[in-house]
């Protein structure tokens, strides 16, 4: 029994990440059928990148919505999102990235394939990570709201051009269900094919690529790591900067330095192999003290 509770403690984050993903695309009947679920729950909007094409899925993605209304002009709609996402990122900051984002525990999956060298970062890692804020001032926000049609109308342009999550949570299951989709298919799908495969390829040898260089809900949620209620902490007088944490933290961060770095998913690896015990959660941390 104790060897049990033991297992469940080690894996703990992937048990959330794989309930979380059923409860957010649990909607069975949208599988079996090839059609996409279009009740009143899709006005609420989940945690993570989940798209709202997918045949199970109950909610939508927040990134989805801010597109989609910034581009509609009905801004207080956006109001609506963008507060959604302030929550989010106050209550966790990144911790969804970690926990709740589905396309995370993808590419978590992934990287536990065997390779000859596994490698944290890709080359030119420093530069690379700054891409996803280009990526979300200009395809999440500047394209919807300016490269409008003739209508007025702005479209999601991440999304429909660029998002691997929608190719392979929705993209691909509606085309291999529908025979009508499967005929319709041309440059755009197969484009998009292509970027989920090279993600694919990279998130098997290198950790988390999507997340670390191209998602744009990742780079608004980093705006919160310091703030959030839920962060690090770091007792100076235990660390002794043996650098353990940083070696085990898949996103490659000096924890000791920056507990609560843009680019913390908030796993809890460093926790868990500081040989001082000097990490640990705020907010717990506090309680003790008590």
């Amino acid at each position: 029994m104790a060897d049990f509770i033991k297992k469940i403690k080690m894996n703990i984050r992937l048990i959330v990440q794989f309930s979380f993903f059923a409860l957010t695309n649990g909607y069975l009947k949208g599988f079996g059928e090839g059609k996409i679920y279009k009740g009143k729950l899709k006005m609420f909007c989940v945690p993570g990148l989940n798209c709202y094409s997918c045949p199970g899925a109950l909610g939508s993605c927040p990134l989805g919505a801010l597109q989609s209304v910034l581009g509609s002009r009905e801004y207080k709609f956006a109001f609506y999102v963008l507060g959604i996402l302030m929550l989010f990122g106050a209550l966790g900051g990144r911790f969804i990235c970690g926990f709740l984002c589905p396309f995370g525990l993808f590419q978590d999956l992934l990287y536990k394939i065997p390779f000859v060298k596994k490698i944290k970062n890709l080359p030119g890692d420093r530069f690379l990570k700054w891409f996803k804020y280009v990526l979300l001032a200009v395809f999440v926000i500047l394209l919807p709201l300016f490269a409008v049609d003739i209508t007025g109308l702005g479209k999601p342009w991440f999304c429909e051009y660029i998002c691997p999550s929608g190719t392979v949570m929705a993209g691909i299951p509606l085309v291999l269900m529908n025979e009508s989709l499967r005929g319709a298919v041309g440059f755009l799908y197969a484009w998009k094919v292509l970027i989920l495969i090279v993600v694919i390829v990279l998130s098997v040898i290198f950790y988390r690529p999507f997340c670390k260089y191209l998602c744009p809900l990742g780079a608004i949620y980093s705006l919160f790591n310091n703030i959030s209620l839920y962060r690090f902490t770091v007792d100076k007088d235990k660390c002794t900067s043996c650098g353990a944490c940083q070696k085990k933290c898949g996103m490659d961060i000096r924890v000791w330095e920056k507990p609560n770095s843009i680019d913390c998913i908030r796993c809890g690896d460093c926790i868990k192999i500081c040989p001082e015990e000097a990490i640990s959660i705020v907010n717990l941390n506090n309680k003790n003290k008590k």
